[in-house]
C-alpha cells in the first residue's frame, strides 16, 4: 500500500497556499475603473496612448468627426478595462482546464486499454485511476468558473454578453446552441459521464481483486468500450464549448480531435511521470523499462499526431486566406509570436529530438526531462487558446499566471497522490496481470 509521504504533503500545500497568493494579488490588482485600466497601460506602454491618439486624429481626418473619434476612444478603452479585468480570470481558466484536462486525458488512455484488454497495461491501471481521481475536483472548480461567467462575473466569453449578441448577426444565428442555460447543461451533462465511468470502473476494478471470477472485469471491458462512444462525442462538443467559443466567429472542423491530442499526451505523460516516481519509491517494483519505454512510445507518437493536427489546421486556414478564418492565427502571430511558435517547439521537435531514440526512452530522468518540456508546452498550447480572446494584446505571464498554475499543481499533486493510499497499487486478479508482469519489449 502507498503511504503519502509527508514532505510531498508539505510541498502541495505549500503550492496551493504560494498560488492561492498569486492569484489574489491578479484579482485585487485588477483595474476597476476606466482610468485605472488606463493608468496601467500607460505604466506598461507609454506609446500606447500615443496610438490611441494618432488613431482618433486620423478618424477625425477622414470626416468622421471629433464625436465618433471621442466614442471609438471610450469603445476602445471599456475594451481594454474588460482585458484587463479578464486578465486573473484566464489564468485561473487556462490553469483549471489544463490540470482538468490531464485527469480527463488519463482516463480516456485508461478506457483505451481496458476496451482493448492490453496484456501490458494492468500494472499501471492504479496509477491511471489515482490520476484520474482528479476529475472531482478539477471538473467542479472548471464548472463553477463557467457558472460564475454566465452570471457575468467575468468576460471570458462574449458571447455570453446580450448586448453584444443585439449587434451581432453571427452570433445571434448561434444563440440556439451558444445559450447560457444550455451551455451549462451541456457542462453537467460532460462531467457527470466522465466522472461517473471513472468511479464506476474504479469500483469494479477493486471488486475484481476480491472476486473468485473474471465478470467484475468483462462488465469493465464492456463500459470501457461504451464509454468511449460517449467520450469521443462529448469530448468534441466540450472543447467546441469550453474553448473554441472563447472566439465565437472562427471554428475548424479539427479542433476536437486538436484538443484531444493535447490532453491524451499530456493524461500518458503525467502517468509516465507518476509511474516513475513511484517505481523509484519501490512501490512499483513489478514495473519495468519496458513498460516505461511503451509510455514513451505514446508520447512519441501523441507529440506527432498533435502536430499534423496542428499543422493541418494552420495551414489549411493560413493557405485558404479567408478573413474571418485566418484572423484567428493572425492575432496570434501578431501578439503572441514568442509563445505561439514557442509552443510548437516544445511540443514538436524536442520531444522529437528526445525521444526518437528507442534507447532513451528506456532512461527514467530522461523521459521526466521531456515530460516536463511536454507538460510546459501544452499549458502554452491552452494559453495560446484562450488568452488572445479573453485579454488580446494585454497578455503577460506573470503573478496572476504563475500562482494559478502553482496552486492547480498542489492541488493536482494533494488530490492524486492522496487517492492512490486508497488502494493496493498492485491489482492481484486482473487476468492478464502476469502477463504485464513479464511484459518485456
Amino acid at each position: 500500500m502507498y503511504t503519502f509521504s509527508s514532505r510531498l504533503k508539505m510541498a502541495s500545500f505549500i503550492l496551493m497556499i504560494v498560488g492561492l497568493l498569486g492569484i489574489g494579488i491578479g484579482f485585487m490588482s485588477a483595474p476597476s475603473t476606466v482610468e485605472e485600466a488606463k493608468a496601467m497601460v500607460a505604466s506598461h506602454d507609454e506609446g500606447h496612448g500615443d496610438t490611441q491618439t494618432a488613431d482618433a486624429s486620423h478618424a477625425a481626418a477622414d470626416g468622421h468627426g471629433e464625436a465618433h473619434a471621442e466614442g471609438h476612444d471610450a469603445a476602445h478603452d471599456e475594451h481594454v478595462l474588460h482585458q484587463l479585468q479578464n486578465k486573473p480570470w484566464a489564468a485561473l481558466y487556462v490553469a483549471a482546464f489544463f490540470f482538468f484536462m490531464i485527469a480527463l486525458g488519463a482516463l480516456a488512455f485508461y478506457a483505451v486499454q481496458r476496451a482493448s484488454q492490453a496484456g501490458w497495461a494492468p500494472l499501471l491501471f492504479r496509477v491511471m485511476e489515482g490520476i484520474t481521481s482528479y476529475l472531482v475536483p478539477g471538473g467542479i472548480i472548471v464548472f463553477v468558473i463557467l457558472v460564475l461567467s454566465v452570471l457575468h462575473m467575468n468576460h471570458l466569453f462574449v458571447w455570453m454578453d446580450p448586448e453584444v449578441v443585439a449587434h451581432d448577426k453571427l452570433l445571434q444565428g448561434k444563440a440556439g446552441y451558444l445559450n447560457p442555460t444550455f451551455f451549462l447543461i451541456r457542462a453537467a451533462v460532460f462531467l457527470g459521464g466522465w466522472i461517473l465511468y471513472r468511479e464506476y470502473s474504479r469500483k469494479l476494478s477493486l471488486k475484481q481483486d476480491a472476486s473468485d471470477d473474471n465478470s467484475n472485469f468483462k462488465l469493465n471491458f464492456r463500459i470501457s468500450a461504451g464509454f468511449l462512444v460517449f467520450y469521443l462525442i462529448t469530448e468534441s462538443m466540450m472543447s467546441w464549448d469550453w474553448i473554441m467559443s472563447v472566439d465565437p466567429h472562427w471554428f475548424s472542423t479539427l479542433f476536437g480531435w486538436y484538443v484531444f491530442a493535447s490532453m491524451f499526451v499530456s493524461g500518458i505523460t503525467v502517468i509516465a511521470m507518476v509511474t516513475i516516481y513511484l517505481k523509484s519509491k519501490d512501490y512499483l517494483p513489478d514495473v519495468n523499462d519496458s513498460h516505461i519505454h511503451d509510455l514513451a512510445k505514446f508520447m512519441f507518437g501523441m507529440s506527432i499526431f498533435w502536430t499534423y493536427l496542428w499543422f493541418s489546421q494552420f495551414m489549411l486556414y493560413w493557405y485558404s486566406n479567408i478573413p474571418e478564418e485566418v484572423t484567428y492565427f493572425f492575432t496570434r502571430i501578431q501578439d503572441f509570436k514568442l509563445p505561439f511558435f514557442g509552443m510548437v517547439v516544445m511540443n514538436f521537435v524536442l520531444p522529437l529530438l528526445l525521444l526518437m531514440n528507442s534507447d532513451y526512452k528506456r532512461i527514467n530522468w530522461f523521459v521526466i526531462l521531456t515530460g516536463i518540456v511536454i507538460l510546459a508546452g501544452h499549458y502554452m498550447d491552452i494559453f495560446i487558446m484562450i488568452m488572445p480572446s479573453t485579454v488580446g494584446d494585454q497578455w503577460s505571464i506573470g503573478i496572476p499566471e504563475i500562482g494559478a498554475v502553482l496552486f492547480f499543481a498542489g492541488l493536482f499533486v494533494f488530490w492524486v497522490f492522496r487517492a492512490l493510499t486508497k488502494a493496493p497499487l498492485q491489482p492481484k486478479r486482473n487476468p492478464f496481470i502476469e502477463e504485464s508482469k513479464h511484459f518485456h519489449y
